[in-house]
Order: C-alpha cells, then structure tokens, then sequence
C-alpha cells in the first residue's frame, strides 16, 4: 500500500494501525546535531490523545513516546529518527460484528474494492489514530525550525462547530488563548455554545462537523516552489490527506471569487514587523506559490464523524442488505475538531520543515546560523 509517506527533504513515514500494537513514525532528512526535546513531542500528543473529556472518544490512551533510532544524548545523528507509540487500549472485538459489514460513509468499502483486505478493527490506517506519527514528527520539525527562525510561529483553533461561528483575528490569536477551552475555540462564550452543541449530538446519537483556522506567523520569505510545488498546494495536500477533512481554503479562499480584482488585490506598501509587505492580506500569505512574508491564513473543513449511534442502512461483503440498529460500536469522538487542532497544526509545520529545506539544506549549516 503506497501512500505512507510525505514531504521530499524532511519526509515521514507513519505506521501502524488504529488497534494494532503501536503506531508511530519514521522521519527520513533530520538535520544532524540538533537538539530534541521528548518531553515537548510529548506534550503533542497529549493536546491530540483521546479521553481528554466528555467531547471526545473515551478510549483511553497515555500515547507514551518512545524513540527508537536516530538520538543521543537528545541530539540528533542526521540518520532516520523512529518515534512510536504502543496501543494500550485497544479492542478489536469491538469490531468482531462487523468483519464483513461497510460501515457508511467509512472508508471500509473502497479500501477492500482497491486492495482486497483491510483491518477489520477501528479503519486501520483510515483511523484518526495514524495522525500520532504526524503530530510526532511535527513536534521534532518545530523545535528544528523555532532554532533557526527565531519568532515563527504556528497557531490552529476552532472556528466553527455545526452551525456555530467564531470571528477569530489571526493576527493576535495564541496558543494559550485556544488551550483555554476544551473545544479549543479562543473566545469563552462561543466556546461554551459549540460545546453544548457538541453534548447535544451526543447525546442524540449523532455527531457534528466544523471549519479549524489557521495561521503561520514569522514565515521567512521565499517558501514554496512553483509550478507544481507552490506552498498553497501542499498546504492543501497535506490538510487534505488528514481524516474526515473536506475542504481547504487560502487567504480569502471561496469569499474572494465573489470580489473584483480592485476589492481583492494586495497593495504593497512599506510596512515593518511580521505582517508581511502588503496593506491587506487576501493572498493569504503566498502570492504565485511563494510566501511573501505575510502570516499565511488558512482554513480546514471537517465532515461530522462517521461513527453514530443512530440506526443505519448498509450491505456486507456478500451484497446483503443490513441495519446496524444500534449505530456503529465502539467508541468514538461526537466531534474531531478539538482534537483535530493540534493535527492540523502539525500538518502545517511538516510543509513549512520540507519547503525550509528545500531552500536551505545545501547552504545552512545547521547549529552555525
């Protein structure tokens, strides 16, 4: 099954499945001789484990890292660097009653029409649980580049949950304002109205989606490579491949097809700081596939999760016709967006580490900046 790897100069393999022994990942392209901080890529994966609370799956995971290759002494070797973690609470049987049954709107059916087999427990690598390697490796990547660009900075929160919004400045938000609630939206009272919808989907059986924003601050100019390699698109690639995702926008995304060139255009100006050289920022950042040095904006559509507990209508393996009357089994998240932050957040930081050293590899000479 090809499909496991990603990036061309820092490039991740993850492995693993949901309800096998361990998942984890392998990172090809580190730098050696730079300085990696377990107990950071740790707190990762604690902002992304399940059983944080009542809005998210219950299974309960420690998700303790481990590394297998690639350190001493906390510093890198330059060769490639195994992180994993083991599953501790998996239930297969959980999913016994559903060997030879597609789950809707699972990716059960096209994964056994394309490769004749699948994991039966949980969706295998379909499940959210693979994104462990992504927030691993983008926990190593983080720590690589904050070294080398002093003030960048990678901020996710949620925006929007079902049919409640939230106007977020991208300009001010922090992770310390997002880390406040447990639905990881920055301002308290709408925080508390997408957390009640969430507990009423719950409640109900039934899941909700939403939209996650985004922001790269301190981003040095030049980042991306056109035609095919523009920023934007595996911006887009990488978001796009995380589960239950659906839609990805950059700068004014869908609302600038309904401007005219004089409304959306970016005027350049002379302005200092880390807003970038523009007076207005439509462009989302990136302007012909190259970041400009203005914060790169973006935001992330999720579907509502696919495990319910509602009834639903489906077929087997053998064409026959069934209703999982008590919805699917198992235990599931009501909503993916809370836990999806630091997911989307590591995704950005994977593309920003890759195109970093497309641009810098041969030159820098990392620790000597």
């Amino acid at each position: 099954m090809p499909g496991n790897s990603f990036g061309q100069f820092f490039r991740t393999t993850t492995f693993g499945e949901s309800h096998g022994g361990a998942v984890g990942v392998v990172i090809d392209g580190v730098p050696p001789r730079q300085t990696i901080d377990l107990s950071v890529v740790q707190d990762w994966l604690n902002r992304r484990r399940p059983g944080q609370g009542s809005l998210v799956s219950q299974r309960q995971e420690t998700d303790r890292i481990e590394c297998l290759s690639g350190l001493q002494d906390g510093m890198t070797l330059g060769t490639p660097l195994c992180l994993m973690v083991r599953n501790q609470d998996a239930r297969p049987d959980d999913y016994a009653a559903l060997r030879d049954v597609f789950r809707p709107s699972h990716a059960d059916f096209t994964t056994e029409a394309k490769y004749g087999i699948r994991a039966a427990s949980g969706g295998g690598r379909a499940s959210a649980r693979e994104t462990i390697g992504r927030v691993a490796a983008a926990a190593v990547a983080s720590q690589i580049l904050k070294a080398v660009v002093p003030g960048i900075e990678v901020v996710a929160w949620v925006e929007s949950v079902h049919q409640i919004d939230a106007a977020i400045d991208p300009l001010t938000v922090t992770l310390e304002q997002v880390a406040q609630s447990e639905v990881r939206c920055p301002l308290p009272a709408i925080a508390k109205a997408m957390i009640q919808a969430i507990e009423l989907a719950r409640a109900d059986g039934d899941s909700v989606g939403g939209v996650i924003g985004c922001v790269v601050r301190g981003l040095p100019v030049g980042l991306g490579d056109p035609v095919f390699d523009k920023l934007e698109a595996d911006l887009a690639k990488a978001l796009l491949s995380l589960p239950a995702t659906k839609g990805f926008e950059i700068g004014s995304g869908f609302a600038g097809a309904r401007m005219r060139g004089s409304e959306h255009n970016d005027s350049f100006v002379e302005l200092p700081g880390r807003n970038g050289p523009t007076l207005t920022n439509r462009s989302g950042g990136i302007q012909g596939g190259i970041g400009n040095g203005a914060p790169v904006t973006m935001r992330v559509a999720f579907k509502p999760v696919a495990s319910i507990a509602k009834p639903q209508h489906t077929i087997t393996k053998d064409k026959k016709k069934v209703t999982l009357d008590g919805g699917v089994p198992g235990r599931h998240d009501p909503c993916v967006l809370p836990r999806a932050v630091p997911m989307v957040e590591a995704m950005v930081w994977l593309v920003i580490m890759d195109h970093f050293l497309r641009n810098n590899a041969l030159q820098l000479n990392f620790g000597k900046v």
